[in-house]
This record gives C-alpha cells, structure tokens and sequence, in this order.
C-alpha cells in the first residue's frame, strides 16, 4: 500500500527504525529538530510510533487465567513448629508469597495468655513475632492466628493455622471442644470468647486472667488444642471492655455448672445477659419530638395498618406523655353510621401511656372511633383542643392462611414452649401439652422456629445468674422455617427430637 505524503523520502526511509519506548521517540524527537531537515513529524507517524513503543518497550501484565484462590503456605519457621527446650524471644514465619498479617494485636490469640501481648506484625513474606513476656519453665505455647494472615494479591486467608512450642521437653496435647449458644434465641456468633480457669474460686472470673482463651466460629463451635492435662472451669463471654473479665452484668456470659476435664466429651454454653441496664434520658426528657412551645395539643399514635385493623388484634392508642386524666365516655366506637356498637372495652396501661381498645372485629365492616374534645390530659397539661376521628376497615378472612400444628415426640415434663418470629419479632407463643394445634386466622409471611423450655412455666424466658448458680432457660432455634400463604390451609409438623440447632 502507498501512502501520500508532503515530506522528504529520507523520513519515510527512517521510519521503521524508530528506536522504542517512550524515551526513545522523545530523543528521535529531539534530535529530528536540530537536523538540518525543516520539516516537522506528522501525526499519523507520531501515533504509530507511539503504539510501536508501546508494543515492543513496555512488559504488559498477562491477562485472563484463573484467580489464585490458594492460601499462603508455611516453607519455614525459626525456631520449627513444634519446637520443645525452646528459650528464645523471636519467632519467624516464612511463607511462600507475600502476606499482610491483618490486625495481629485483636485477631492472635496467645496460650497461655499473657501478661504482655508479644508484638507481631507481617514483613513482606514472614511474620515476626517478638515474645515481651518471661516464659514459664515446662509449658507448651501455642498462637492461634485465626483467619489473620492472608496473600497480598486476593486475600485469600490461611485459616486455621496454629504454631506452637515448649519450654519444656514435650509438647502438651490435650484438648477441649464445644459449643456456645445464646441462651435467649438459640442463636451463635463468632463474637465470643471461649475461656479456661484452672481455679474454682468465683473470684476468678471477674478478677483474674484466664489461662487459656479462644474464639467461637460464626456456628458457635469451639476447640482449645495444646492444654496442659487436668480440669478447667469453662466460661463464654462477650468481652466488651478487652479485659478478659466478667466485670459488667450488661455482658454476655455462658458458664459450666462444674470443671470439665481436657480430652471429655464436646460442652454446650449458655450465652444470657444476667442484667439489663436500660439506657438513661437526661432530666426532663422524653424522646418525643420537639414541638413549638405555643402547641399545647394532646399528642398520640395508633396501631392501625394505614387505615386496616388486623384482626387478630387489639386497637391501641399510644401517647406522647403519661395521661393524668382520662374521660372513657368521651370515646365512642361506632359503624358508619354513627350508631354506637356494643362488646367493646377500653383499659389503661400501667404507664398511663398507652389506651387499648378490646372488641371482636367483624372482617371487612369499616368503624369510626370518636374521641371527643377534652377527652384526656397528659402531665404536661396538653390536651385534645378538638374532636377526632378515627376511620378504619376490619381486614377480610381472606387476608390470612389457617395453621395446622402436629407436634411429635412431646415430653411435656420439659415445659416446651412454641415461639413463632416474624423477623425478630414475637408473633406467637405456644405451651405445647397437646399433639395438635389449628388457629383458623393467621398472618402470611415467613416465621422463625424456636422451642423455649421454661422451666419454671411461667410463658417467657428467664435469664441466669452465675453468682447464684443459675442457668439461664434455653431457646433451641430451628433451621426450619414457616411460610403462611393468604387463603391456604398451611401446616406444620415439630418433631422435638429432630437436631435442631
């Protein structure tokens, strides 16, 4: 192919010798410009020459191929694992690509623990490790590394991986295992700690370090390796403060009723919180919104689904403050025509905050609740300043699925109770003494199983106490779920013996 052009043929002679990269058109450039040549390079040949460079200068990085999904791979250590007489304070690992040790001082655990955590941090391939602690004569150490060391490339993490040695002339090897549940929902976390006494003073526990420790994997399960032989009491704990301490009743904490001796059968822990400690408002506040100082109007809320009454329940008015005065006759539930309706009761809470309105719902007929002026005063002395009302429908039958219940292998001397959440929400609470259960009305959508033994009968659940040796009433949460279809005969079947958890 020919190419027209204005410049001198010597240039086009010249071309295919253009030197390459970027450096080397700049000074053929450079040197074109002092030539005694006047003639200027034109942009199609600048271009080319650009590509030139880059396709014979510059290394380019190969494309496609699979991901590398493999971990990073111990080749060495210094001292070796397993070592035993070791007397050192320097540990080093190297691996066989480059690694990032992510957040060594959280996610490393020591055993036994430390007074001084040794310092650790990731060095191109190798993690270093210096031991601030003196070492006890005759102990195995070990350094659970969790999921903290991973490649640089895809963070492809090396889980699982442990490195140990001795002071003394053998490597000890007993071991625990086990699994923590929070006691309440029956649900697990990997946000526990899972730690050893060798003491039985209850002191122990909110005064003194543990001698071992481990963290739960997200279904809760937990393994203690390299433990010296004997008996441990066993705690779990949600350690907020880093402590390692039972020192705040808001903490989760699960306990053994006993020690349990290294190499026994897998533990069960019960995660509760013995004391709730509600949140504190400032002085004269209220959490309700702000409202201009001239508005003196009665403030409240319903329960009404947009303008729909669930039938299954109660209409509840909630108010802003707590009600000093409240006139019963001032509240009418009527049809639409105004016409008063009988069978209907109106009952104040112990707050004084929240008015429910009990009555048998007819599905699809529409009300008027009227609430009269002057009706209800708070303790701020705000009041309704004018009469309301309240229009509403009662929701269709067809709205809701019937539920059938068939419960096998009952053992009512454990007091099980059936709970039924929609979410984190209580839709549904069940003693179960008989085989079978039918609610002909019951609200679509997907529930969560769980089965409360309640031991004391009392329909809820009840918390522990460690320092009076109680254990918290357990929750066991199903993997099965509930799907309730509006306008369908759903069923389901609970066999207690089935696993759970």
């Amino acid at each position: 192919m020919a190419f027209k052009t204005s410049e001198p043929p010597e240039l086009l002679a010249f071309f295919p010798r253009l030197p390459c990269g970027s450096q080397g058109i700049a000074n053929f450039a450079k040197n074109r410009l002092s030539s005694p040549f006047p003639y200027r390079l034109p942009a199609a040949c600048l271009a080319a020459a650009w590509l030139a460079s880059v396709s014979c200068g510059q290394p380019m990085p190969p494309t496609g191929g699979p991901r590398d999904s493999l971990p990073p791979r111990l080749i060495k250590a210094e001292p070796a694992d397993s070592t035993t007489r070791y007397q050192g304070n320097r540990i080093t690992l190297t691996f066989d690509e480059y690694i990032q040790l992510d957040n060594p001082f959280e996610n490393l655990q020591y055993s036994p623990v430390p007074k001084v955590k040794p310092e650790a941090e990731g060095r191109l391939k190798n993690v270093l490790i210096r031991i601030k602690d003196t070492l006890e004569a005759n102990t195995t150490y070990s350094i659970d590394f969790g999921d903290a060391i991973k490649d640089i490339n895809e963070n492809n993490p090396l889980r699982g991986f442990y490195y140990v040695f001795s002071t003394g002339p053998r490597i000890d090897a007993d071991s625990l295992s086990g699994q923590v549940f929070y006691a309440e929902s029956g649900k697990t976390d990997s946000l526990l700690l899972v730690v050893l006494h060798p003491t039985e003073k209850d002191s122990a526990l909110s005064k003194k370090r543990p001698r071992y420790t481990t963290r739960t994997r997200a279904d809760g399960r937990f393994t203690f390796r390299f433990l010296a032989p004997g008996a441990y009491h066993a705690f779990a704990l949600k350690d907020v403060d880093g402590s390692l301490t039972y020192n705040q009743s808001s903490e989760y904490l699960g306990f053994l009723d006993s020690a349990v001796q290294t190499n026994s059968n897998p533990v069960t822990l019960l995660a509760f919180v013995a004391a709730e400690e509600a949140p504190r408002k400032p002085p004269g506040s209220t959490g309700a919104t702000p409202r201009n100082r001239d508005d003196k109007r009665l403030r409240y809320t319903n329960s009404l689904e947009g303008d729909r009454q669930d039938l299954l329940e109660y209409l509840t008015l909630t108010f802003e403050h707590r009600l000093t005065q409240l006139d019963t006759t001032r509240l009418r539930l009527t049809d639409t025509s105004y016409q008063p309706l009988p069978g209907y009761q109106l009952s104040l809470d112990s707050s004084r905050r929240k008015l429910t309105l009990t009555h048998r719902w007819t599905p699809g007929m529409r009300y008027y609740l009227l609430l009269a002026k002057d009706f209800a005063r708070d303790s701020l002395g705000f009041q309704a300043l004018r009469p309301d009302t309240l229009r509403f429908e009662a929701k269709r039958e067809n709205e809701y699925g019937s539920l059938s219940i068939r419960v096998t292998a009952l053992d009512t001397a454990q007091h099980p109770v059936l709970l039924l959440y929609k979410d984190e929400t209580l839709e549904k609470s069940q003693p179960l003494e008989l085989s079978r259960y039918r609610y002909p009305l019951f609200r679509p959508g997907e529930y969560g199983i769980r089965i409360l033994y309640d031991r004391n009968r009392n329909g809820r659940w009840d918390t522990g106490d460690y320092w009076k040796r109680r254990q918290p009433e357990r929750t066991i949460l199903r993997r099965q779920k509930l799907n309730i279809r509006a306008g369908w005969d759903n069923e389901l079947e609970i066999n207690l013996t089935e696993k759970a958890n």
